[in-house]
């Protein structure tokens, strides 16, 4: 957060400045995972934000996740608009590389496990959730 933006605030009339925004502010030049709204996750560097929780990713990653497996495919820098960030997270890679809860695939085997998954729902004729937000 730069100090202008903090002045604005002060200027306002506010005094404080939001929870929300001093979350993120703590998670400032931290690597982060971003869920979205559409199920999409993203694996970069926070390097910074505004007041609409809009957030800049560097060095991102998406990442793909199918039973214990994951895939990262580099994206670049990116820019995420706030009302589509559902929940994120600092990431620690130390516990996340002992843990062993997921496993690292090669992009392709994923991709392949997603589009068997996904023939599997077409054939028994469930319905794909496009959005976290969607009514079921």
């Amino acid at each position: 957060m730069v100090d202008h933006q903090l002045e604005e605030f002060a200027g306002a009339g506010v005094h404080k400045i939001p929870h929300w925004m001093s979350s993120l502010e703590e998670e400032l030049d931290k690597r982060l995972i971003v869920l979205l709204r559409d199920g999409r996750k993203f694996v970069g560097w926070l390097r910074c934000f505004d007041q609409y929780a809009n957030l800049m990713l560097e060095a991102t990653h998406e990442r793909f996740v199918e039973k214990n497996f994951y895939a990262d495919h580099f994206v670049g820098n990116v820019i995420i608009r706030g009302e589509n960030v559902v929940l994120f997270g600092a990431l620690d890679e130390q516990h996340e590389q002992q843990s062993g809860a997921l496993k690292e695939k090669p992009f392709g085997e994923i991709l392949s496990m997603q589009q068997e998954r996904q023939e599997q729902e077409a054939a028994s004729g469930r319905k794909a959730r496009l959005d976290l937000f969607e009514d079921v």
